[in-house]
């Protein structure tokens, strides 16, 4: 049965070529194969659209009517593939187009929005799609470029740019301290009024440790429970009790002494498995342009340390 399905970009281009010298001959030489070979290819095609596109004397090849139209459509259809290539190609010497970033809710807005106008007076061309969601985002699933995402890496079918790794701090504001005082020892949480983030899975645990120790849970007494970071932090801010959230968040307070920080000789946790702050990006042979400059300018502006980390 007949099939276009045969029919590749370079049979077109001899096509074109044949249509334009009107001979075999002069396409093998300048190919650099057999006139045989011109020929055979130019029969396989006509075979595949069942139609006869050449009429064959010792003196010339010319086109039949089904030739002429046919060629409007091989040469529509070479050029838009040579637009294609030359597109594809301007974008590995200069990022453009668009690319879709994934990112949670409040790390994107405090660590990737805020530096997204210089990209784009770096890399005019670009167009950003930013979605930030709490939500677990399947790669495989979801159109996504370029996922940050913040815990344990263990898919293998994706790359990842490790830009650091996530820290707790347990911390208050001053006026909280001078009202209810300090802690020496996380059991004494018991007696203070506590900030906890409740997530799908309930309410995070705090993890504290010493060097010498193993992570101890506590259930610490919640006087506000939220699955609004946001909320729990302004709370701490006005003095309504103590949270335990990663350095990014409130890494900026701690520094200005907005809050501070407790129980430092310990290390504190919701997990016990390391939390890597990463870029994630499907494993492909071919990583675009876009994707590589994204990433390392944000592996740039995060520095190492990270910038919003504590010295």
């Amino acid at each position: 049965m007949n099939t276009v399905d045969t029919i590749n970009i370079q049979t077109l281009l001899f096509f074109i070529e044949v249509f334009d010298a009107q001979s075999f001959s002069v396409v093998a030489r300048k190919e650099g194969v057999s006139a045989s070979k011109v020929s055979r290819i130019i029969k396989q095609l006509e075979d595949s659209l069942g139609q006869q596109l050449f009429y064959r004397n010792t003196r010339a090849v010319t086109p039949t009517e089904a030739g002429r139209v046919f060629m409007r459509y091989a040469k529509s259809m070479t050029e838009s593939m040579s637009a294609a290539q030359q597109e594809l190609q301007d974008r590995t010497l200069e990022p453009g187009g668009l690319i879709r970033i994934n990112a949670p809710v409040f790390f994107g807005q405090r660590h990737i929005a805020p530096w997204l106008p210089q990209l784009s007076a770096q890399y005019p061309k670009l167009q950003i799609d930013l979605s930030l969601t709490d939500d677990f985002i399947d790669p495989h699933h979801y159109a996504t470029d370029v996922i940050f995402r913040i815990g344990t890496l263990q898919d293998s079918a994706f790359h990842a740019r490790i830009f650091g790794e996530q820290t707790y701090h347990l911390a208050a504001s001053p006026s909280y301290i001078n009202t209810h005082g300090k802690l020496q020892v996380p059991p004494d949480l018991t007696h203070h009024k506590c900030l906890l983030y409740k997530g799908s899975t309930g309410p995070n645990r705090w993890l504290f440790k010493t060097e010498s120790e193993d992570w101890t849970p506590f259930l610490a007494p919640a006087l506000l429970m939220s699955n609004n970071a946001e909320s729990l932090l302004v709370s701490a801010l006005k003095g309504m009790g103590i949270v335990l959230f990663p350095d990014w968040l409130i890494g900026e307070h701690l520094k200005s002494g907005e809050l501070i920080k407790l129980l430092p000789n310990y290390s504190t946790a919701v997990k016990t498995t390391p939390q890597h702050v990463a870029a994630i990006y499907p494993h492909t042979r071919h990583v675009s342009l876009n994707v590589r400059t994204l990433i390392d300018y944000f592996a740039k502006v995060y520095g190492h340390p990270l910038y919003w980390q504590l010295n």
